[in-house]
């Protein structure tokens, strides 16, 4: 299907988070936080109290509301669309659920060349509640961007072939290193399964888009630009005349950098383990980066929260000096389950008062 320009789309060009992302001059440090809305929230946890995780990300009404909490609360510069990496995985058919302490969990893991086979497409009207999410989030968001998301190609592979989260991914390693051609045709599936997802969520009106390849550290950097980088690749490609900012993130893949930077996306995300300057070195210039505080940091204190905020903004700022097209604050992961959401309020508020 052909990427349609759509006039549901805001015009939001002075937004901080925008314009730092497009190489502009934001009028403030802009920040957001990777699972803002979710389980640090005492609002969040009433609005989904006997929901389950997957039901919650198929009700529009839900997750336009559990999406609006951390702008009402914190005043955050960007929303993100609550959902999960697998919701367009069970949208197409397959057999999985979200099991609280645990993570997704296939009931037949893919392993074979006949189970890639029979892997369903996702078809656009199956994630119908997901584009009625985001159409009335547009409505109710004002001038703060939307940023929609999915999990890429590596990652969703990942939980089909272990069967659900896993530590060392080895089963995942031993398709992609011993059957490469059945590894191939898994990604391959995926990646139209990515793309049509994102298709219909900027079809909607999302301001922009973020790639999760959580798992992609686990890789080293040979085997990510033999069997990951070509279907990341193909994801933003095919994404890039819808004209928004696309922003690529893993964890532990400073290693990686440069070559998740070289799979197309306009901004690139740090996680806390490299400094912005070095990070800035790795994806090379033109780009922006997003990131990078410790979310552990946030329990730690007021003085201490201030002085790495402080510290990151300097780097951010060697960063820019480097050829950085601009910096997003934010934490370098996920905010943590237990994270005092009055930490995250006084930390946008001081964010946003450090010179830009």
């Amino acid at each position: 299907m052909a990427m349609m320009s759509t006039p549901t789309r805001r015009r939001l060009s002075d937004a901080p988070f925008l314009a730092a992302a497009t190489g502009a001059r934001p009028t403030r440090r802009p920040v957001w936080f990777m699972r803002q809305a979710g389980r640090s929230l005492p609002e969040y946890r009433e609005v989904r109290a006997g929901i389950g995780m997957l039901e919650s990300c198929f009700d529009p009404e839900l997750v336009c509301e559990i999406t609006l909490q951390p702008i009402r609360r914190h005043g955050v510069d960007a929303a993100i669309l609550y959902s999960d990496i697998v919701v367009p995985l069970k949208a197409a058919g397959v057999d999985l659920d979200i099991v609280p302490g645990v993570g997704p969990v296939i009931a037949q893991p893919v392993r074979t060349p006949d189970a890639v086979r029979a892997l369903p497409r996702l078809r656009h009207e199956e994630v119908g509640a997901v584009a009625e999410a985001v159409r009335l989030l547009v409505d109710e968001l004002g001038d703060t961007p939307l940023i929609g998301f999915a999990g890429a190609p590596f990652t969703l592979a990942s939980y089909l072939v272990e069967g659900g989260p896993s530590k060392h991914h080895e089963r995942t390693k031993a398709m992609m290193l011993g059957d490469p051609t059945t590894w191939h045709a898994l990604l391959g599936a995926l990646t139209d399964i990515t793309i049509e997802f994102l298709r219909a969520q900027l079809a909607a009106g999302v301001d922009a888009i973020q790639l999760f390849d959580s798992w992609a550290g686990a890789l080293s950097l040979a085997q990510y630009r033999e069997y990951v980088l070509p279907h990341s690749e193909r994801v933003f490609a095919e994404l890039a005349e819808a004209g928004v900012p696309r922003i690529h993130f893993g964890v532990g893949t400073g290693e990686l950098l440069g070559a998740m930077g070289e799979a197309g996306a306009d901004v690139v995300g740090v996680d806390w383990r490299i400094p912005l300057p070095e990070a800035a070195r790795r994806v090379g210039p033109g780009k922006a980066l997003q990131g990078n505080l410790d979310p552990a940091a946030l329990f730690a204190g007021t003085a201490v929260v201030e002085r790495e905020v402080r510290r990151i903004a300097d780097e951010a700022d060697e960063a820019l000096a480097l050829g950085a097209a601009g910096h997003i604050f934010n934490l370098g992961h996920g905010v943590m389950p237990d994270t005092d959401p009055g930490v995250l309020t006084a930390t946008v508020e001081f964010i946003h008062g450090l010179s830009v």
